[in-house]
């Protein structure tokens, strides 16, 4: 996002997913949703200051997305390097939709927030005996700044921590839980949320949590395409709760696509292991079957900068490595490591090549084949430089986010340290909200409450394949209509009777985890599916081969989404000062 977010306005009808009511509630100064490295730094902050604090997860404390983050986490530690070089990387990557003043503040409380986190009991590489933290560089980055941990485990190591230290602290935790909706009081500020406890821990079924705070940190929603790097729980939860409720979401079509991801054949689905930028941080060469390296002047260099081959930024390398992939009629590409020998192999990515090997690849033998894959989603809950969203009480930090600092292409291992960076500032503002143990708010009941129709749980893989067919590296008009009409049918043959074709005789699915996470992709999709229509242009991630230029005239700007009552999205644009612009973007395609 850039600016500030609009004024909230409160809905009059509450849109919600079926589901019992809910039988039991507790209170709390601020509720978590997410436990990866920003819904656990926030609960940390928060109870730190002595806030009733709940964490609540989808599944256990660790099972997020940062404990698969391989690379590591980028901040300016190194002799030489500076905030503000950090800062030019970035923008650069972000392909002129980034919100500089927000990048601003990741690069220069990036630094001292990472010291935050070794304080915190998060234990790093080191490069000598004295103690220096051991650097690497990935796609982008014209220093080594990139703090790993177990080589290719930084992700395991940041959650280990954090999950430490919120045990210590015996901050409340509820896990295997998806949160259903928001909740809020009479004037139409944030009262907690409703969640349905799969089966473990104090409660079971529907509950509510009632809190003036709540923290959205529920990451990705990589699940939305067929074969990704998120794990199964990524389901974009948090941006369908946020929408639903009525807050803004911004960019959802830049999604990055991870370019090395390891090839496990066309048609599989599902979470897929990642090969680390790191890997060509280290000196790894993309070639094609033939041994010939592609990377090698595909990169535009910008005034006084060098070509970075392989370690151009992701889109550039994605979109590579995707078109040779079609000129040769190849369904993948390789990695060739094999110049490291087996002991830096062991050492520095013990992660990738246990996996490799597990899926009979010796990466020291032999070249490792990648392909692209759903990763990182660049756009999300749009918030202020505060983690503050357009509904008041509501914050979103991490990747469900959209905090204006990865613009139209994240910049590699900028997510860990952004999750870090936001969650702190969003505990400061909770903090100076409210004072600790005031009173819990009383939710109020909605004037009118409209549910969603439920999809079948089946229906996910529809929605994923429509996704990866249409939505995917490579878009156009044509696969992207193809996509809409796909995701309006699925709703129609879910009762959704403000879809096109929208049959009387249509049934919803029943009320449960598998449901409630068709539905919410299918949310996540839609959006993100309009967004992609509207941006007719080629920037950063979002690749369309019908309009293959990048249009600063007119697309240097954010298209904004919000979900209206009657379930149509509306939509406007904003220029770079986060401001609307003169045209609005319209009805929806």
């Amino acid at each position: 996002m850039t600016g500030q977010p609009s004024a909230p306005t409160a809905p009059r009808t509450a849109i919600r997913l079926p589901a019992p009511a809910p039988g039991w509630a507790e209170p709390a100064d601020v509720v978590v949703v997410g436990s990866g490295v920003a819904g656990l730094t926030a609960a940390l902050r928060c109870a730190a200051a002595g806030l009733r604090t709940v964490v609540v997860t989808k599944a256990r404390l660790d099972d997020g997305s940062t404990r698969w983050a391989q690379g590591g986490i980028a901040a300016a530690l190194g002799e030489g390097d500076t905030p503000e070089q950090h800062l030019d990387d970035t923008l650069v990557a972000g392909a002129g939709l980034c919100d500089a003043d927000a990048v601003r503040l990741l690069v220069t409380e990036g630094p001292d927030a990472v010291r935050r986190l070794i304080d915190t009991g998060a234990v790093f590489d080191k490069a000598d005996a004295a103690g220096t933290i051991a650097l690497t560089r990935e796609g982008g980055h014209h220093r080594r700044r990139i703090a790993h941990a177990g080589g290719d485990a930084t992700g395991a190591e940041i959650s280990r921590a954090l999950v430490e230290a919120v045990r210590a602290r015996r901050i409340r935790t509820v896990e295997n839980a998806l949160v259903l909706d928001l909740l809020t009081d009479a004037e139409g500020r944030t009262a907690g949320v409703t969640l349905h406890v799969m089966g473990e821990g104090r409660h079971d079924g529907v509950g509510a949590i009632h809190a003036p705070a709540v923290v959205l940190a529920t990451g990705g929603m990589g699940q939305v395409f067929s074969a990704t790097t998120n794990p199964a729980v990524s389901t974009g939860d948090g941006v369908a709760l946020a929408l639903r409720a009525g807050a803004e979401v911004s960019d959802l079509e830049f999604v990055q696509f991870h370019p090395t991801v390891l090839f496990l054949g066309a048609d599989a689905e599902g979470q897929q292991p990642l090969v680390s930028e790191a890997v060509r941080g280290e000196g790894a060469y993309l070639v094609d079957a033939g041994g010939t390296r592609f990377m090698v002047g595909r990169h535009e260099l910008a005034e006084g900068r060098h070509e970075l081959a392989e370690l151009a930024p992701r889109d550039i390398v994605a979109k590579a490595i995707t078109r040779r992939m079609l000129e040769q009629d190849a369904e993948h590409m390789y990695l060739d490591g094999r110049h490291f020998g087996a002991e830096m192999w062991a050492e520095r990515f013990p992660t990738i090549l246990a996996a490799c090997r597990a899926h009979g690849i010796d990466p020291v033998t032999e070249p490792v084949p990648v392909a692209p894959a759903a990763h990182y989603a660049s756009g999300g809950i749009r918030t202020d430089r505060s983690g503050r969203t357009t509904l008041p009480g509501l914050y979103a930090c991490g990747e469900t986010a959209c905090t204006g600092v990865h613009g139209a292409n994240r910049l590699a291992s900028n997510s860990l340290l952004e999750g870090l960076v936001y969650a702190e500032r969003i505990a400061e503002a909770i903090v100076a909200a409210r004072p600790a143990g005031a009173p819990a708010p009383v939710p109020a009941e909605p004037a009118r409450t409209e549910t969603i129709p439920l999809l079948a749980p089946e229906q996910r893989f529809a929605i994923q394949r429509a996704m990866t067919r249409g939505a995917g590296v490579i878009r156009s008009e044509a696969s992207l209509a193809e996509a809409a009409e796909t995701l309006s049918a699925l709703r129609a043959q879910a009762g959704d009777t403000t879809a096109e074709g929208a049959p009387a005789e249509a049934k919803p699915a029943e009320p449960g985890v598998e449901s409630w996470e068709a539905t919410n992709l299918l949310c996540v999709a839609r959006v993100l599916v309009d967004s992609a229509r509207r941006r007719t242009e080629t920037r950063g991630c979002h690749w369309r081969e019908d309009h293959p230029d990048r249009d600063d005239t007119h697309w240097r700007r954010h298209l904004v989404t919000r979900l209206n009552q009657d379930r149509t999205l509306s939509v406007h644009t904003t220029d770079g000062a986060g401001l609307p612009a003169t045209v609005p973007a319209g009805e929806t395609p």
